[in-house]
This record gives C-alpha cells, sequence and structure tokens, in this order.
C-alpha cells in the first residue's frame, strides 16, 4: 500500500463536496404538459436511443482495448469507462447548463441556468425537441459528453497517468465540448446562428475529440517502443470486433436518435449511417489490398467506424444514395492519413486524429457538398445543389472547430502537466499500464490482481 498524500485525496474530497452541495438543492414536480405536449412514441424511441449512445462507450473500450498491447488494455478500457463517472457527474451539476443554457453572448451557457439540474425536469421541453421532456433531452445530449472525451483515450494510450486523464476529462469538458456544444446545437450559439449544420456530432465531437488527441500525443510525446520502432501485436482482435459491433449498432442511437423525435428523419438518419459504415468498411479493406496486403478483420473494423464518424455530422441532411460516397472517400482519405502518419515522428497510438479528426473533418466538408433540403427542410442545399454559400459556411465552421478544439486542448494537457506528470515513468511504461496504474493484469484471458506484490488470479 503506498503511503496517501493530499493531492491523492482531492477527487474524493472533491465528489464529497459536491454530493453533500446537491442535497440542498430543492426538488420540484416534473413538468406537466396537460396531456398536450409529450408525443409518446418520441419519449419511447429518444429513450431507446438513448441507451444506445451509452452503449457506444463499452463497446469503444472493446475498441481501443482490444488494439494496445496485452498489458495495457484494463488501463485504456476504464478510461474510456471512467468518463461515464465522470461527466455524468459534471453534466449535472453544470454541464447542461454551460450546453444548452441561457446563452452568454452566443459564446457559453449561464452555468447557473441549470445549476445541480435545477429546473431541468420542471422545466418546458428544449425548443428544439418539444415532443419530449427536457430532462430527457439532456440525458440523450449527456450520452455524447460522455463518449468524446473517451474517444481521446486512444492517442495516449499506452503511457498516461490514469489520474491525470481524469483530470484532462474534467477540463475538455467544461472548456472544450461544452462551448462547441452551445455554439453548435443552441439556438443562440454563434456557429448555428451563422448556419452551419452539425447533425450528430461531426464537429462537437468527432473533431473535438480528433484535435485533443493530436494536442496529447503531441504533448506526451513518444511511446519508447514506438522510438525503437517495435511492431506491437493487438492484445485481442475478437475484442475489436465486439467493439465495432457495439459501436455500429449504438451508433443508430447516436444519428437516429438526432432526429429527436420517431418520424422520418429519424428513419433516413439510420439509413444514410448503415450504408456509410457499410461502404467505408468495404473500402478501407479493398484499399489495403491495392497496397498488397491482404483483407483483414482490423481493416474492416477501423473502416467501418470512420464511415460512422464521417456520416455523423450529415446522418440528417444527406440522401442515403450520398453516404455511399462519403464513406468511400473518408476510409480512402484516413487510410491515407494511417499510412503517411506511421512514416512520421507522431505517436497516436491508436490513429485518433487520421480516423476521428479526419473523418469528422471529411463529413463536415462533405455535408456542404451534398445537404439537401429535399431530406431536411430544417438544413441546406450544399454546393453539389447549387448553392456555394453553405459550402463555404461549413468549411468555416470545421476550421473554427479544428483551430479551437486543439488549441484549448494543447494548454489543457500543458496544464496538467505543470501541476502533475502526465506521463508514467519509464519503469510504469515498460511494465504496462495495467499493473502499474491499477495493480491489475489482463493476460492470456485471465484477469490477474496484484495483492501485496503478489499476483493471485481471480477470473479465468
Amino acid at each position: 500500500m503506498k503511503k496517501i498524500g493530499f493531492k491523492d485525496a482531492i477527487p474524493f474530497l472533491f465528489l464529497v463536496v459536491l454530493a453533500v452541495a446537491a442535497i440542498f438543492v430543492p426538488s420540484l414536480p416534473n413538468f406537466d404538459d396537460g396531456g398536450k405536449i409529450y408525443n409518446g412514441a418520441d419519449i419511447s424511441w429518444i429513450i431507446v436511443a438513448t441507451a444506445l449512445v451509452f452503449l457506444m462507450t463499452p463497446g469503444l473500450a472493446f475498441f481501443y482495448g482490444g488494439m494496445v498491447h496485452r498489458k495495457n488494455v484494463l488501463s485504456t478500457m476504464i478510461k474510456s469507462i471512467a468518463a461515464a463517472g465522470v461527466v455524468s457527474v459534471i453534466w449535472v451539476v453544470v454541464g447542461y447548463s454551460l450546453c444548452f443554457g441561457t446563452s452568454i453572448g452566443s459564446f457559453i451557457g449561464d452555468p447557473s441556468t441549470h445549476l445541480f439540474f435545477k429546473d431541468v425536469t420542471s422545466a418546458a421541453p428544449w425548443s428544439l425537441a418539444p415532443t419530449i421532456p427536457q430532462s430527457l433531452f439532456s440525458l440523450f445530449q449527456l450520452m455524447f459528453a460522455i463518449i468524446t472525451p473517451g474517444l481521446v483515450v486512444g492517442a495516449v494510450a499506452e503511457r498516461i497517468r490514469f489520474t491525470s486523464y481524469i483530470l484532462f476529462i474534467v477540463l475538455f469538458s467544461v472548456f472544450v465540448y461544452a462551448p462547441l456544444a452551445h455554439w453548435s446545437w443552441h439556438p443562440d450559439g454563434f456557429l448555428f446562428k451563422m448556419g452551419a449544420l452539425d447533425f450528430a456530432g461531426g464537429t462537437v465531437v468527432h473533431i473535438s475529440a480528433g484535435c485533443a488527441a493530436l494536442a496529447g500525443a503531441l504533448v506526451l510525446k513518444r511511446r519508447k517502443v514506438h522510438i525503437e520502432n517495435k511492431e506491437i501485436p493487438p492484445a485481442n482482435i475478437p475484442y475489436v470486433l465486439i467493439g465495432t459491433g457495439l459501436l455500429w449498432f449504438g451508433w443508430f442511437g447516436f444519428n437516429a436518435g438526432s432526429a429527436l423525435g420517431a418520424n422520418a428523419l429519424a428513419v433516413s438518419a439510420f439509413a444514410t449511417t448503415n450504408t456509410a459504415a457499410a461502404a467505408a468498411g468495404l473500402a478501407w479493406m479493398f484499399f489495403d489490398v491495392l497496397k498488397g496486403k491482404k483483407p483483414s478483420v482490423l481493416g474492416f473494423c477501423i473502416g467501418s467506424v470512420v464511415g460512422l464518424v464521417a456520416i455523423t455530422p450529415a446522418a440528417g441532411f444527406v440522401a442515403v444514395p450520398q453516404s455511399i460516397f462519403i464513406g468511400v472517400v473518408a476510409a480512402i482519405v484516413s487510410n491515407i492519413a494511417v499510412y503517411l502518419k506511421s512514416k512520421s515522428s507522431l505517436d497516436d497510438t491508436l490513429d485518433v486524429f487520421p480516423c476521428h479528426g479526419l473523418g469528422g473533418i471529411v463529413g463536415m466538408i462533405l455535408t456542404g457538398v451534398f445537404a439537401t433540403k429535399t431530406v431536411n427542410s430544417a438544413g441546406n442545399d450544399g454546393l453539389f445543389y447549387g448553392n456555394p454559400t453553405f459550402f463555404f459556411i461549413q468549411l468555416k465552421a470545421m476550421l473554427v472547430a479544428v483551430t479551437y478544439s486543439f488549441v484549448v486542448s494543447f494548454l489543457i494537457f500543458k496544464f496538467i502537466n505543470l501541476i502533475s506528470p502526465l506521463r508514467v515513468s519509464e519503469e510504469d511504461e515498460e511494465e504496462g499500464l495495467d499493473a502499474s496504474q491499477h495493480d491489475e493484469n489482463y493476460v492470456q484471458g485471465t484477469l490477474l490482481v496484484q495483492n501485496e506484490g503478489e499476483l493471485t488470479e481471480t477470473i479465468a
């Protein structure tokens, strides 16, 4: 047992303070619509969609956990799962207010609007989701906020301290995710008012996470095995396949749920999501064959996820046939980017920026090309339909999101490194983060728990 210092106690003490403060928030009755506003079918679908999006977080844990070295499987998986705990508490305390509270200068929500979820259950429905309770809208949006910092894990895996990453989740959620969500999805947000379209999170989720991943990889620098050009075999490819299946399944809630109702737009978004993922998985696999490789499980899985990323901003604005093109282009762009990254000194462990960052960028740009009012009258016509103005709006919104998320994330990583080391020691990195950070080991399907210096088999 290591000696506990005051810094080790800060997270627990902070949580206790929040728990005590929550006691004094008044309890209010649920909003009564008199049977005139809410739609039972919409409520049912968004509850299901919310659960589907949550399922993506353990799916991401399997997806990432299967690709790292076997001595870092558990440490990688827990970082994604831990985001569910950290972000859920932040969301209730202040996160929802920052994203969807009364706008302050079109930049951020007033944190006092729904502090500690004040008035959320008793408030009238959110303006853009008029047929479901605002509390359900908030929970649906929470699931997006949870998975976003979890995506960054893949870029900094195998070398970042767990406690430092927890602090990153807090700061990223408040200073990167919340502003971008407010700009893009709040009616008073400046990107929303500018006319930029992001149906389900191309900028808010994937560009922000991809650029944060790039910043984290640069600040943390290269792993020892990366410097020595050692090839790390994936720990468990079936985990990657399971993770892909869960992500693909959950993504139907991610995109189709963003219609915020059980309606034709949800069906269209469902169809574009599945089609883009299928096309991108095939494109990645077949493109690998053109490069002299054999078709692989990893290739199809990674390509499918890239297709899901790229269609996210476009899902409710483009028609189904065009989603094939979006998936294929995104897969080729990301595949080439992964190859170029492998020839550079950048150590983005699981290619988060080439896949999520560039996938989101491609999706935002192609939304500006293929969006059509035929699919969604609340959207816009893109470049392909004779509207270059909207294309340049999308381009500007993308550049704003890329610049802001990278710069602020870079500063967050630097700040954390000043107050608490980001990287584990060289010895801990060599031992593996499962053992050095969590006193656990995942070895050939067996979970080993370290107790007083001895490894004990607990699960076979």
